[in-house]
């Protein structure tokens, strides 16, 4: 099964939908990282996958986060 390319959630800041793009990552299953820019300026972040790498991909705040083995 494949995961979603698009999902929409509430913006934290100011609560219009926002719309996060599922990202590059290795061929990988064990995350699906997702972002997006809400139009008032605030990034949303969004991953499904193991626990560890949502954790790391969300604790990530310079947007170069790598998936590794």
């Amino acid at each position: 099964m494949k995961p979603a390319r698009i999902l929409t959630f509430k913006c934290a800041k100011c609560a219009k939908p926002v719309k996060v793009f599922l990202q590059k990552v290795s061929a990988c299953s064990h995350i699906q990282p997702y972002q997006g820019i809400c139009a008032c300026g605030e990034v949303k972040r969004h991953a499904t996958g193991s626990p560890d790498a949502v954790k790391s991909y969300l604790a990530s705040v310079d947007g170069n986060w790598q998936h590794h083995h």
